[in-house]
């Protein structure tokens, strides 16, 4: 009998604790958010009012799958409608989309190292957003500072938090390589392919407006290349037309980014 009565309390605990770390739904969207949405989220201020709707409800259910936790600083309002937005913006020309390789995110205060250090006595603090593996599987870390940077600037072509978000669609497909194979279709893949070598040669020869750190590697080409396409599309379709329209298929949005 008292075998029992432990195994209930473990299960009672148990499905406690995953209560506690299940996502709280957020039932309304809050008033004030859209304020927050129309002078921060440039990408949000241009859709039309029906689509301003579609993408709000989209942020609830981004928020109520995904759980958002601090790491020695406060979650505010602005930083859950900037990664809600950052989330909803590459995957908005899909109609229905749950990222399910992510289930959270924490948020540091600013930079942090390899091992996910970031105190002052720590070494090497240069990384500002990742994608977890290993026991961090499912999981993104990113900085608080660079998730309201990434929205301030708006002619800089670059945002951390969607970075984080395309290696996570890139990986839709098994593999973190900078094929948007899942999106895109095999018929696509070789010109692709193409392309990208291409504009990859060119950053390293210092010939290309693609940040530096596009050239790095495959991966981290299709990335930064989707932050210039999300924060500067008319700049990035006039220099960059071909590389436009594929990551146009990529995404299923053109019209969305047409300005």
């Amino acid at each position: 009998m008292i075998y029992l009565f432990v195994f209930i309390v473990f299960v009672g605990l148990v499905a406690y604790a995953f209560y506690l770390m299940k996502p709280k739904a957020i039932k309304q969207f809050p008033k004030h958010w859209h304020k927050l949405l129309l002078d921060n989220v440039l990408f949000y201020k241009k859709l039309s009012a029906k689509n301003q709707a579609v993408f709000r409800q989209r942020m609830l259910l981004f928020l109520s799958e995904v759980n958002i936790d601090a790491v020695n600083t406060t979650i505010e309002d602005i930083d859950k409608v900037l990664l809600a937005s950052s989330a909803i913006i590459p995957v908005f020309g899909f109609k229905e989309w749950s990222y399910n390789n992510l289930s959270g995110i924490i948020v540091y205060p600013d930079k942090f190292n390899a091992d996910l250090q970031f105190s002052n006595q720590d070494k090497d603090k240069k990384i500002l957003g990742m994608v977890g593996t290993g026991r961090f599987d499912k999981q993104m870390i990113l900085s608080q500072k660079a998730i309201r940077h990434a929205f301030l600037n708006k002619t800089d072509k670059h945002n951390t938090p969607i970075h984080e978000f395309v290696h996570l669609l890139d990986k839709m497909d098994g593999d973190t390589d900078g094929i948007p194979e899942y999106f895109l279709g095999k018929a696509y893949i070789q010109p692709w392919l193409t392309l990208m070598h291409k504009e990859m040669e060119a950053i390293n020869n210092d010939q290309s407006d693609i940040r530096k750190y596009g050239g790095t590697s495959q991966a981290e080409f299709f990335a930064v290349a989707s932050e210039y396409f999300f924060e500067r599309p008319k700049l990035f379709k006039q220099k960059h037309p071909e590389l436009f329209n594929m990551l146009s298929m990529s995404f299923q949005q053109s019209k969305a980014v047409k300005n």
